[in-house]
């Protein structure tokens, strides 16, 4: 799969998608004030073995103020676009990078890949609210085939009754395929996400990197994201997000020993390491330390 500059070869090895948030409420800690600090941390990430940026304005972290109908407080699309759109224009101009944009709004997606944004990353799976839309009502697939970029799709609990965690996933991602398909985005140009920590309960998340070799009959590269969430900390006896990298780092181990094909994670140099060597374990090592 090409995105922006580079092509993407599944299963050759793990790539690490850093991830920048221009949000002061990020539940991570993270969130950079404007655009010269989201540019200072993305050629660090770079620096550090980054292969994606994913940047977004939007924090999904629950809340009880001004809250979206999933749990977390809701920013307007103008406000969304004011935070990321300089932020991309910036990357795609001085680094040599894909860079994603994380937003479900489609007036935010259209500013950001009219920007320059090389890849649409939805929480929602085009599915706002968890339920398949009709052709007309998939904007964020329209528009991902409009500007002809891939889409990562993500399963979105939130709301949602639960009966089998791995089975309500994968009946999720396949509605969020039909709708990109419907809308003109054939299933190559996609990459799925089974939503760790977006409406399941800590040991319900565990599953999902236990079982997420499962998924692979999707046909499409996995995408997760454990990093730094609560999970972590709750497994952890209520580590606060500083203290959750080790977690992380075997979260990520075991996600990549279970299928994952790109990992989004906030602390780039260690993931980038668990990678290689959790790479060199599932998919074989040879004398010049690269996966064979």
């Amino acid at each position: 799969m090409t995105i922006g500059p580079r092509t993407f070869t599944w299963g050759e090895r793990t790539y690490v998608m850093g991830v920048i948030n221009v949000s002061p409420d990020s539940f991570a800690g993270d969130g950079l004030a404007d655009a010269e600090a989201a540019l200072t941390q993305a050629r660090r990430f770079v620096e550090e073995g980054a292969d994606i940026l994913d940047v977004g304005g939007q924090s999904t972290r629950p809340s009880t103020v001004r809250a979206h109908e999933s749990g977390f407080e809701e920013i307007e699309p103008a406000e969304e676009i004011r935070r990321v759109v300089p932020v991309i224009e910036r990357l795609v101009r001085e680094l040599d990078v894909p860079v994603s944009i994380d937003t479900y709004k489609a007036p935010v997606a259209r500013a950001a890949l009219a920007a320059g944004a090389h890849l649409l990353n939805d929480i929602w799976g085009f599915r706002p609210g968890g339920k398949a839309l009709t052709h007309g009502e998939a904007s964020l697939a329209n528009l991902a085939f409009e500007f002809n970029v891939p889409a990562v799709v993500m399963h979105n609990q939130r709301g949602l009754p639960s009966r089998d965690v791995i089975g309500d996933i994968h009946a999720g991602l396949e509605a969020s395929i039909t709708i990109a398909e419907d809308a003109g985005l054939p299933r190559e140009r996609l990459i799925v996400d089974p939503g760790f920590g977006f409406g399941w309960q800590a040991e319900q998340n565990l599953e999902i990197v236990r079982r997420l070799g499962e998924l692979r009959v999707l046909g499409r590269p996995i995408l997760i994201g454990t990093s730094r969430k609560s999970t972590v900390g709750k497994v952890l006896g209520g580590a606060p997000v500083e203290e959750r990298l080790f977690g992380t780092a075997a979260t990520i181990a075991l996600a990549i020993a279970n299928g994952a094909d790109i990992v989004r994670v906030h602390d780039v140099a260690a993931m980038r390491d668990v990678a290689r060597v959790a790479d060199a374990v599932a998919r074989g090592w040879n004398s010049g330390g690269t996966p064979a």
